[in-house]
């Protein structure tokens, strides 16, 4: 690998770590502000707009609440989990050849980590954003879950496109 490259890639890389950084703080901050502030001193629901609330829900499990009865270790199982992932990802990223996937991957590291942070922090990740239509609700998600899933979506976007750039 030539000097030019190796110095684009460790750019890319102090690149997504900073993203990671942000999403991982803005996803605390605002948990932070929801459960001090927003939600006290009894959770509620507060419409915000005819599609969109501000609530608190407790998730145990993963996506989707998905393994959330597996007892008082669950936390920890889930967190190192995710955390065994997050090192993976920030390998991988020390390999990007792109700003987009340098991105994607700190808005997915950002979002592990934020809500490893919660698990540790709580036994459980805090969801608080509620969008809905004609009574339907979609489920309550947070920051970090946003960066997760935005990171995925880019990540695919940079694998389909990545070698037409090269070509």
């Amino acid at each position: 690998m030539n000097t030019f490259v190796a110095n684009q890639s460790r750019s890319y890389w102090l690149f997504g770590l900073i993203v990671a950084a942000v999403v991982a703080v803005l996803d605390q901050g605002s948990k932070w502000w929801i459960l001090e502030h927003v939600m006290q001193p009894v959770p509620h629901v507060i419409e915000v707009t005819p599609f969109f609330n501000l609530v608190l829900v407790w998730n145990y499990g993963v996506s989707f609440g998905t393994f959330a009865s597996g007892g008082a270790m669950m936390p920890y199982i889930l967190s190192a989990i995710a955390a065994v992932i997050a090192v993976c990802l920030v390998l991988w990223m020390r390999q990007a050849e792109s700003r987009l996937a340098a991105l994607a991957l700190g808005l997915i590291i950002g979002g592990a980590v934020g809500n490893v942070a919660d698990r540790l922090l709580h036994g459980a990740v805090v969801d608080f954003l509620d969008f809905h239509y004609a009574g339907w609700h979609f489920w309550a998600f947070n920051v970090a879950d946003s960066g997760i899933s935005i990171g995925v979506v880019l990540l695919l976007i940079d694998g389909l496109f990545a070698d037409r750039e090269k070509s």
